[in-house]
């Protein structure tokens, strides 16, 4: 069986783009390997950033492609049990971060993730 690995909103839209320049070999290599999901929430990340004119596709544009391409799809976890998971992740105010974290910490599930707050505290984040 392939590993499970979760996916932070970055990380899909460097993969939407084809911008796989921007990620760290490791990231690379497991993501070539694995069995690929992301928590509910990044669809809202990315409709967030579409708002705020940071990115032009939208949302569902970019996720059905990946799930076409690479096999995407969302974690199987209920919202309840991420978001009590979630209120036990003090270490950042980022509702976003809170969630995606707390959907992969559910098992203990590798994170890909850039972002060094996530990387600082959560153990199962991964980059280099």
């Amino acid at each position: 069986m392939e590993n499970l690995i979760h996916l932070d909103t970055h990380v899909v839209l460097w993969l939407y783009s084809g911008e796989t320049r921007l990620l760290s070999k490791k990231a690379c290599e497991l993501i070539e390997e694995s069995t690929l999901c992301i928590s509910l929430i990044v669809e809202l990340e990315l409709e967030y950033l579409k708002e705020i004119k940071r990115i032009t596709v939208a949302p569902e544009k970019i996720l059905k492609a990946l799930k076409m391409e690479i096999g995407l799809s969302f974690c199987s976890h209920s919202f309840e049990i991420v978001v009590t998971e979630a209120c036990n992740l003090k270490w950042t105010r980022d509702p976003f971060d809170r969630i995606i974290t707390a959907s992969a910490s559910i098992n203990n599930i590798t994170l890909i993730t850039k972002d060094f707050t996530i990387l600082e505290n959560y153990k199962y984040a991964v980059w280099e």
